[in-house]
């Protein structure tokens, strides 16, 4: 059987419009999103997703940015069963990481999802990022998991180095994934799409195909997707 999976940070500042209209047109079987928020009516993606049909996870974190306290976090969201779910802490206190998982039934196998959000440290390389990675790895089952999200790491940070000694970068073209908008990043200030952030990983057991890098300017980041067969 095959499945699609799309993962995709669609921006506390998002237009949640575009986000709905690219979701649909994708018909994917599995999501991964980020900077989801569940208290946020002009922006109620959790809303959206479980009217049409899908089940979800939310992991729910609280960062402090400027000032503010944002409460946003990595989700799941499955039309298959989810048999059981976790938020995985990969960082606690006022700059908060997690993972969302959600073991899925894909008509009767059963499938290990992950959704991340990483520390952004403006593409330089983190101890605290690493740190991030290691404690997500240490979580991972053996065999059929699907990790995904905004790694806030470049294809040759120590971060994803290390995800990919476990498990399969299904995107082999390394394709930019950000930033569409320059507000992406107050410091970093980008000026085109230039940087890839966003991955699919997979375990070796699972063979994947027709990695896409999406087109939407609802967010700052693109979404990605891939096929995978099970």
């Amino acid at each position: 059987m095959k499945i699609k999976i799309l993962s995709w940070n669609i921006w506390v500042d998002g237009n949640v419009k575009k986000w709905e209209e690219f979701i649909l047109k994708s018909n994917a079987d599995i999501i991964g999103l980020q900077e989801v928020k569940d208290d946020d009516k002009e922006r109620d993606i959790i809303g959206f997703l479980t009217k049409i049909g899908y089940k979800h996870m939310f992991a729910r974190t609280e960062q402090v940015w400027d000032g503010k306290i944002h409460r946003h976090g990595p989700a799941i969201f499955s039309k298959f069963p989810i048999v059981k779910s976790q938020k995985i802490q990969l960082k606690k206190g006022k700059n908060e990481r997690a993972a969302a998982y959600a073991q899925i039934d894909g008509s009767g196998e059963l499938l290990n999802i992950f959704s991340t959000h990483l520390i952004h440290t403006h593409q330089k390389s983190s101890e605290q990022q690493e740190e991030q990675t290691k404690k997500l790895i240490s979580r991972l089952p053996k065999s059929k998991v699907i990790v995904m999200g905004d790694f806030n790491a470049t294809p040759e940070s120590e971060s994803i180095k290390e995800m990919k000694k476990i498990l399969v970068d299904t995107d082999p073209s390394l394709t930019p994934t950000w930033s569409v908008y320059p507000e992406g990043c107050g410091e970093c200030n980008p000026q085109e799409i230039n940087t890839k952030l966003d991955y699919i990983f997979v375990s070796k057991d699972l063979k994947s195909s027709s990695f896409e890098v999406g087109r939407s300017d609802g967010s700052d980041h693109l979404p990605i997707s891939v096929t995978v067969e099970i």
